[in-house]
């Protein structure tokens, strides 16, 4: 008799057990659901989006991509790495254009006639890294992304939106 008074016991406990979760589940997801509302609605005002990329220019495709690539440079490595040796880097510099940028049909073929501009700010950010920091990938990107900060900077316009090291080469 005392183990069936036992188990009934044991019993009605689980049972409140599993109606108190199934409480505590459906008050939790209506809270969560409202705050991920509140989130969305905050990130709307404020005009961000949720699913942004990395290089912040959006979603461009490829068919409204332009590739300009820059002629192959040979850069003196001007920061000092402290064995008394001039070092190198070869670059061959492509810039990812957006064709349906506003700004495209104003500077879209005027990138050609400044490519010497655009070969100085090259020139000027490769420049100041040691040979040992250009061969890491790492700087690499870092590099690419402070070219491109340039360039926009000169142009006053995201137009261009993504500078890429088609070749590096560091002696």
């Amino acid at each position: 008799m005392k183990k069936n008074l036992l188990s009934l016991v044991i019993l009605s406990l689980l049972v409140v057990n599993i109606i108190l979760t199934a409480v505590m589940l459906f008050s939790v997801l209506s809270t969560n659901k409202k705050t991920a509302e509140i989130v969305t609605d905050i990130a709307g005002i404020l005009q961000l989006e949720l699913n942004s990329s990395a290089d912040g220019a959006g979603a461009v495709s490829i068919a409204d991509t332009e590739v300009h690539a820059i002629a192959e440079q040979t850069i003196s490595l001007d920061k000092e790495e402290g064995d008394n040796k001039d070092h190198f880097a070869v670059v061959t510099v492509s810039l990812s254009i957006n064709t349906k940028h506003d700004d495209y049909a104003a500077y879209g073929a005027d990138v050609v006639n400044k490519e010497d501009l655009i070969k100085s700010e090259i020139i000027s950010v490769v420049s100041g890294y040691t040979a040992t920091e250009a061969r890491i990938p790492e700087v690499q990107t870092k590099m690419c992304e402070e070219i491109l900060e340039r360039i926009q900077n000169m142009y006053g316009s995201t137009f261009i939106y993504k500078v890429t090291f088609s070749n590096i080469i560091v002696q």
